[in-house]
């Protein structure tokens, strides 16, 4: 194993494992926990099964394994219940375990599902696309969207262990590895304006020597800002910052229907219309701007819309965001290329005007 970086949350703590492969002492701790007569079951994809069946077992044995349908739309409550029902039919007791192996949609859900089933039982995530190794299997965020937003159902539950094998990112379809580097692109902006720098310098690729570095860099970013905030409580600051572009992204997926745009691309147009809100408000230049978008084209990602959308619509998505205050949006905006920050009271004919500027009619 090549590295460890714990997430310091008194008794909620955790280790986050780093490795090209990961598969012999992922079996070892299940073997451990069976060993010691707790069930555990294991939630994954049909997309991770097609193309990594052989890691996925090899992980897991013979333990349960539900495979559901892979995308956005499985955050629902619809596959949330099939979820609880597969633990219910396999006898998960509170001393049982779940595991979740797959992108972003499986580590909210199964954590979801681990935090309400019999009041919460242990859950561990093990990663597969590189947005879930940087961002989403990290801080015990977990929950599911509804028609209204996206999130916007969830609780706090942090896992057990977090196991990131890089190996696995090898089957990671290129669209898939590009939608991740929006949110690496992401911890860039809001607070290691040397990343940033290194990811203007050249493009981060799969094969990029230094992506594991980057990888474990990003997670100890959020680890820091989780251990400070766990709850997203601060009054301006803390763990909102992680939202940088994902308020206007939020509200690109939830008028799409979840289906048009991976999160990570609307997250990437995101931190477009986040970098021209900043402009706006003062805190950046232009040209800061078009090194924004400039670093987000050359991942492979787009600064706007592909297709026009009712900028009614995306407004209204904005006013149901999960980060709203006393009824107001809040926005996390760049005070400069490395540094963000909270700001509540924005004008919304400014917010109108980036939504414009990215293809909102």
């Amino acid at each position: 194993m090549s590295a460890t970086l714990t997430v310091q949350l008194s008794e909620r703590s955790y280790p986050i494992y780093f490795a090209a492969e990961l598969a012999g002492v992922v079996r070892e701790k299940l073997d451990e926990l069976r060993a010691a007569g707790r069930k555990v079951v294991v939630l994954t994809d049909a997309n991770l099964i097609a193309h990594q069946e052989a890691v996925v077992r090899a992980m897991v044995g013979d333990a349960p394994l539900l495979v559901l349908k892979p995308g956005e739309q499985a955050k629902s409550l619809t596959e949330l219940g099939k979820v609880w029902d597969f633990m219910a039919e396999h006898r998960v007791d509170r001393a049982g375990a779940l595991v979740a192996i797959g992108g972003g949609v499986i580590g909210d859900l199964g954590g979801f599902a681990a935090a309400s089933f019999l009041r919460g039982i242990d859950f561990y995530q093990i990663p597969t696309t590189l947005l879930a190794m940087v961002d989403s299997s990290v801080g015990g965020k977990t929950g599911i969207n509804l028609k209204a937003g996206k999130n916007l159902v969830g609780a706090f539950h942090q896992p057990r262990a977090v196991y990131i094998a890089t190996a696995l990112l090898e089957t990671l379809p290129l669209r898939e590895f590009a939608a991740g580097m929006a949110e690496v692109i992401k911890y860039g902006l809001l607070g290691d304006a040397e990343l940033f720098a290194r990811l203007e310098r050249a493009p981060l690729g799969v094969r990029s020597p230094e992506l594991a570095e980057t990888i474990h860099r990003c997670c100890a970013i959020k680890a820091r800002v989780v251990e400070a905030d766990e709850r997203e409580l601060a009054k301006e600051g803390g763990r909102a910052l992680l939202n940088l572009g994902h308020t206007f992204g939020h509200a690109i997926e939830q008028v799409t229907g979840y289906g048009v745009y991976l999160h990570g691309e609307a997250v990437a147009i995101g931190l477009a219309a986040a970098g021209r809100l900043s402009q706006k408000l003062g805190y950046i230049s232009a040209a800061d701007v078009a090194r924004i978008e400039e670093v987000v084209s050359r991942h492979a990602l787009p600064v706007r819309l592909r297709e026009p959308l009712p900028l009614a619509s995306l407004m209204a998505a904005a006013g149901r965001d999960k980060k709203v205050r006393a009824g107001l949006p809040r926005f996390v905006v760049l005070r400069s290329l490395g540094e963000a920050a909270t700001q509540s009271g924005i004008e919304p004919a400014l917010v109108e005007a980036c939504f414009q500027e990215i293809g909102a009619v």
